[in-house]
């Protein structure tokens, strides 16, 4: 007896003929995906396309660091930190110079770009895989490896797959008890996670407390607000001056320079006093750097690289006609009270400068070499709505003890006590930091190609990555709108003929045979599955987005499309002269699919370079942005 046998599942094997059919279809496939994917692969020479915040991600994984990934939840990251573990990587390069010279009709663009597309397929592959072969030891393995291969595909980059819904339910609980196989992670990024990093932390931020401020941003990398010995050049490299006082920066690992004081300005005290005095919504305060006794302090000199901004300095007395100006007011963005009292973690604060009423913000500029390459911080006194990059959380915190700066600086060097009494599982741990990834709430400032869910359904919408500096040769991500089309109507189809058949069946009426409709529900929970749990939770979400967001669930709509197209033609059209019809149909779509590729491939492919009356002729619809250089 065999294996699929043993196990009570019906296990199928194809005829060698069907086979070959299918072998030969996946090579002319893969060999398309390739000519299109290397053509003009060469072509432009700059960078269109770049993601290196995911090496920045992978950094903070690899130092433990924790932070808030607002690009979504970050299991794919996760599997890419354990890539670079068992790679050898360490963390430490820093990512703010990095480029890709890629270039980009989708999905031809995303085979491009990322290889998200190619991450897709192999994970519906995994499911059938099981479902079709039987649950034996080899289909179940080769399943695993094949999920996780398109989860490292997929470069992170999109957020839900069917695995989540009906691989790990569907298949993980049998195999795994079967082969009674355990995981252990090598990566333990977030210590502890969300739901326990105040414990053993002061909940309330009270004057006298020790604090980490980190941007509530993470663009370009996360980072904490930072002071060293050093100050400013006298005269930057363009001639312009500085107040030549102490460097404050943004620095993007943890460090004691890291800390500041919360200081009463109308008292001498560094210490929290008992009972502690909480620090509320609307309160001014001193910000002091812990190692250096500097006061945060903004005034009107031009930042170094923001000239339109004010430089941020720890204050240094030269006796010149330059006061000290460091007292700030603190502004909780997430308060539910006009008393609410400041939060460890859970406080998103806006520092507003008392003087000259700018906000302490990260500009994201990165210093040259006197500053270390970190992240320049300023005063923006044009502030407006709500920006991420002008929150701060505080992150670690303790109640001062030390008046003394010498006992003050080994308190900071000391870690913070934390007295865990109760300990997470992994599982709940990975579940909650999932949820708050999800949730994250994002800047409100529009970005210039950000659209909504609705508008991907019907392509409305499109995005300029590249435009030649002297001609009108561009790249677009765009869709083609035959394959958007069709892809929507066999989505439409195909939900149509399952409730047919399914309220038919209730009545005991059976249309198909059992296999066919045991296919047709097998298609529905991969392909309309695979678009749904890709395509909605987006309505969720308060984050910028962008068509490529799209690109996974697009790609199960597309797999849609034969599934619906075989069922037609050998369940539904019955006669011959209904199927010739049909064919001649298919053939037409076919033939129209390629020519809309070739109209819009100068936009994918950026050469070559079209006439402004040629351009116009390609926008197909009112919303495409098309760019028409001026003569």
């Amino acid at each position: 007896m065999n294996e699929c046998s043993q196990s009570g599942m019906q296990c199928v094997k194809l005829p060698i003929s069907v086979r070959v059919e299918i072998n030969l279809l996946l090579l002319a496939v893969t060999g398309l995906a390739l000519v299109t994917r290397l053509y003009g692969i060469h072509f432009p020479r700059a960078v269109v396309f770049d993601e290196v915040y995911y090496g920045q991600f992978l950094s903070l994984y690899m130092k433990q660091v924790f932070f808030i990934d607002e690009s979504g939840p970050p299991f794919g990251h996760m599997v890419l930190a354990l890539g670079a573990y068992l790679g050898g990587f360490d963390g430490n390069f820093v990512w703010n110079r990095i480029g890709a010279e890629y270039t980009s009709n989708v999905p031809v663009w995303s085979l491009r770009v990322i290889p998200a597309l190619a991450g897709s397929f192999c994970i519906p592959l995994a499911y059938l895989l099981v479902v079709e072969l039987g649950y034996s030891h080899f289909s179940a393995l080769g399943a695993c490896m094949l999920l996780l291969m398109g989860k490292y595909l997929q470069w992170g980059k999109y957020l839900f797959d069917p695995p989540l819904i009906l691989f790990l339910l569907h298949v993980f609980t049998v195999t795994l008890n079967n082969l009674n196989i355990s995981f252990i992670s090598p990566v333990s990024p977030i210590k502890g996670g969300l739901a326990r990093i105040t414990q053993g932390q002061p909940l309330d931020v009270a004057l006298g407390s020790q604090v980490t401020l980190r941007t509530v941003s993470s663009k370009p990398v996360p980072c904490w607000l930072h002071s060293h010995k050093v100050n400013y050049p006298i005269r930057y490299e363009n001639g312009r001056g500085s107040s030549h006082q102490q460097q404050v920066t943004c620095y993007p690992f943890k460090d004691v320079n890291n800390w500041w004081i919360i200081k009463d300005p109308g008292r001498h005290t560094l210490v929290v006093s008992s009972p502690p005095r909480p620090v509320r919504h609307g309160d001014i305060i001193q910000l002091l750097h812990g190692m250096t006794s500097r006061y945060l302090n903004t005034h009107d000199v031009a930042a170094p690289m923001s000239p339109h901004s004010q430089e941020v300095s720890g204050y240094i007395d030269f006796n010149v006609s330059m006061p000290a100006q460091n007292l700030w007011r603190v502004d909780i963005v997430n308060r539910e009270s006009d008393r609410e009292i400041w939060k460890t973690i859970l406080s998103e604060v806006r520092l507003v400068h008392v003087n000259t009423s700018a906000v302490l913000k990260l500009s994201g500029a990165s210093l040259p070499e006197w500053g270390f390459k970190q992240l320049e911080v300023v005063g923006d006194k044009i502030y407006k709505g709500y920006q991420q990059s002008g929150m701060w959380n505080v992150e670690e915190h303790r109640y001062g003890r030390s008046q003394e700066q010498k006992e003050r600086e080994l308190e900071l060097k000391s870690p913070t006590h934390s007295d865990i009494k109760r300990n997470l599982t992994f599982m709940a741990k990975f579940l909650e930091l999932q949820w708050k990834m999800l949730t994250v709430k994002n800047e409100e400032s529009e970005h210039k190609y950000s659209s909504s869910p609705l508008e991907w359904i019907t392509m409305d919408t499109n995005i300029a990555y590249w435009l030649h500096p002297s001609s009108n040769a561009q790249i677009q991500l765009i869709g083609n709108i035959v394959n958007w089309t069709i892809a929507n109507l066999a989505l439409v189809v195909y939900c149509l003929m399952f409730l047919t058949y399914l309220l038919r069946r209730r009545r005991k009426v059976e249309d198909i045979p059992q296999d066919s409709w045991e296919q047709l529900v097998l298609a529905g929970v991969v392909c309309v599955g695979g678009w749904a749990v890709n395509y909605l939770p987006f309505f969720l979400m308060e984050k910028t987005l962008f068509l490529y967001h799209y690109l996974p669930a697009l790609t199960f709509k597309i797999l849609q499309i034969p599934i619906v197209v075989e069922h037609l033609y050998i369940h539904v059209l019955k006669s011959p002269a209904q199927r010739k019809a049909f064919g001649v149909v298919i053939l037409a779509v076919l033939c129209s699919v390629y020519v809309s590729y070739h109209n819009l491939s100068p936009l994918t492919y950026g050469q070559p370079a079209l006439s402004s009356d040629e351009l116009a002729a390609l926008r197909w619809r009112e919303s495409w942005d098309i760019l028409l250089r001026k003569r």
